[in-house]
C-alpha cells in the first residue's frame, strides 16, 4: 500500500508513521507537513534512509504539489492541522486556511484521483458535556465552542460532503485527548512534565475541574489502522481512552510521576470559553471493528516521563527551535 501522510512531522503523524513502518515494512509512505511550529524532522530521523519512506516539505494548500503526490497514492490519512486551542482563541485565521482549506484541497485531488481518504478528527467538534451526559458517539450532533474545533467540524463536514455528493471513498475518527512520546512542549501533559524537570510552577487553569478523556497515541494510531483496513466507507468511528480526569487530577499525578508536591501548581485564569467534559463512547469500533484501548494512564504516564527525561534535548531544541537550523538547509526552507 502507497499512503500519503499530511502532518506527519507532529506529534499523531510522527507517531503514526513509526507505527506504520515498524507493522508494515513494505508499505510505502510519502510524508507531507509544513514544518510549522509543532513539526519536527527529528520525530523521525532513524526513518531517514528508509528506501520506503519520503519526507516532502509543503503545504496542503499547494494544490499543484498535492496534486503531483496524491497521483501515487492509494490512501491519504489527513493528520496535518493547526490544532492548540489557546492558539486559535488568539488567532483564528492560520485554523481556518488549514484545517478547511487544506481539506478541501485534499479531498479535491482525492476525488481528481479517485483515491482513498482518512480524515482524523477531534472530539471537541462535540461541544461539551455535562456531568452526567453519555459519552460522544458517532449519533452525536456538532456543537464546537472554540475557533479549533468549529474549523475541525468544518473540515468534517466537508469530508462528509465529498462522500456523499461526489461517491469520494472516505472515513473519518473522531479521538479524545492524545498524549504520548514525542508531543509538543507547549501542550499539558509535556508543560507540566518539563516545567517540572526545570523547577518551575505548572499553571492549572481556573478550579482545575474540566474533564478530558486520555487516549494514548499508540491506541490511537492502532484504531486508525483499523479503520483504513477495515472500516466501512462513509462511516465515522469515534477512539477513546475510557479514562476521564479532571485537570486536577491529571496534575496530581504527573507531580506523583515526576516526583513533585502541591506547591509546584500555579492557579490561573481558565481559558476563555473551556469546554467543561469530553468522554467518547468507543462502543461503535469495539463492536464492529475489535479495538479498545490497551495501555493504562499509569503506565503511558510513566513511559512519557521517561520519554522526555531520556530525550530532554529534544525539548529544549523544541523549545529553542534550534532543530530547524538542520532542515532548513537541507530541504531550502
Amino acid at each position: 500500500m502507497r499512503l500519503l501522510i499530511t502532518g506527519g512531522a507532529g506529534f499523531i503523524g510522527s507517531n503514526f508513521i513509526r507505527y506504520i513502518i515498524n507493522k508494515y515494512p513494505d508499505y510505502k509512505i510519502t510524508n507531507l507537513d509544513a514544518l510549522t511550529y509543532a513539526g519536527n524532522l527529528e520525530n523521525l530521523k532513524d526513518f531517514e534512509d528508509n528506501p520506503n519512506y519520503k519526507f516532502v516539505k509543503g503545504d496542503i494548500c499547494d494544490r499543484d504539489l498535492v496534486n503531483n503526490l496524491v497521483k501515487d497514492v492509494d490512501i491519504i490519512v489527513h493528520f496535518a492541522a493547526e490544532s492548540h486551542v489557546d492558539r486559535s482563541i488568539l488567532d483564528s485565521q492560520a485554523f481556518v486556511v488549514t484545517n478547511v482549506i487544506g481539506t478541501q484541497v485534499l479531498l479535491d485531488s482525492a476525488k481528481e484521483f479517485g483515491t482513498r481518504f482518512h480524515h482524523v478528527s477531534t472530539d471537541e467538534v462535540f461541544g461539551s458535556l455535562g456531568p452526567d451526559d453519555p459519552g460522544f458517539n458517532e449519533e452525536t450532533p456538532y456543537d464546537p465552542r472554540s475557533p479549533y474545533s468549529a474549523s475541525k467540524a468544518a473540515s468534517d463536514h466537508l469530508v462528509r460532503a465529498y462522500y456523499h455528493t461526489h461517491n469520494l471513498p472516505i472515513t473519518i475518527s473522531n479521538c479524545s485527548n492524545n498524549y504520548g512520546p514525542c508531543m509538543f512542549p507547549e501542550k499539558v501533559i509535556p508543560l507540566f512534565i518539563t516545567n517540572l524537570f526545570e523547577n518551575k510552577k505548572v499553571p492549572l487553569y481556573g478550579d482545575g475541574m474540566n474533564i478530558r478523556d486520555w487516549i494514548h497515541v499508540d491506541d490511537h494510531n492502532r484504531g486508525v489502522d483499523l479503520i483504513i483496513h477495515k472500516g466501512k466507507i462513509g462511516e465515522t468511528y469515534c477512539l477513546g481512552g475510557n479514562n476521564e480526569l479532571t485537570n486536577k487530577d491529571l496534575t496530581f499525578k504527573i507531580l506523583q510521576a515526576v516526583g513533585r508536591g502541591e506547591e509546584m501548581i500555579e492557579h490561573v485564569e481558565d481559558r476563555a470559553g473551556h469546554d467543561k467534559r469530553y468522554a467518547i463512547d468507543f462502543s461503535k469500533i469495539k463492536n464492529e471493528l475489535g479495538w479498545e484501548p490497551e495501555i493504562s494512564f499509569e503506565d503511558g504516564l510513566k513511559e512519557m516521563v521517561k520519554w522526555y527525561k531520556d530525550n530532554y534535548e529534544w525539548v529544549k531544541n523544541c523549545k529553542s527551535g534550534e532543530y530547524k537550523e538542520y532542515y532548513k538547509r537541507q530541504y531550502n526552507i
